[in-house]
């Protein structure tokens, strides 16, 4: 047991004793141009059931189901059930977008 020992260590010495390192020549960078800064994002506007309604004019109009197409539709207000579509679970007071 003592010579498996022995054998191990000077093995584990013997690589270390051999072990080589590489170093990645440094590559000047290349020159550019001026870059153009990329185009700003849209700003999109809060959603949700309360930014709605403050921006609709009427928010009793949407509890109408009468109502125009302006004040928008239940589908953009509620969260659905992944597993039971049909469902609804709640509703969306704010929203916002990343």
């Amino acid at each position: 047991m003592k010579k498996l020992f022995a054998i191990v260590g000077m093995t584990l010495i013997a690589s270390a004793a051999f072990a080589q390192t590489y170093t990645a020549p440094v590559a000047p960078r290349k020159a550019t141009g001026p870059q153009k800064p990329p185009p700003p994002l849209p700003a999109r506007e809060p959603g949700g059931v309360i930014p709605r309604a403050v921006r609709g004019g009427n928010p009793l109009q949407m509890l109408n189901p009468r109502a125009p197409a302006r004040y928008g539709t239940a589908q953009q207000s509620v969260t659905v059930k992944p597993e039971d579509p049909g469902k609804w679970n709640g509703i969306k007071l704010f929203e916002i977008y990343f």
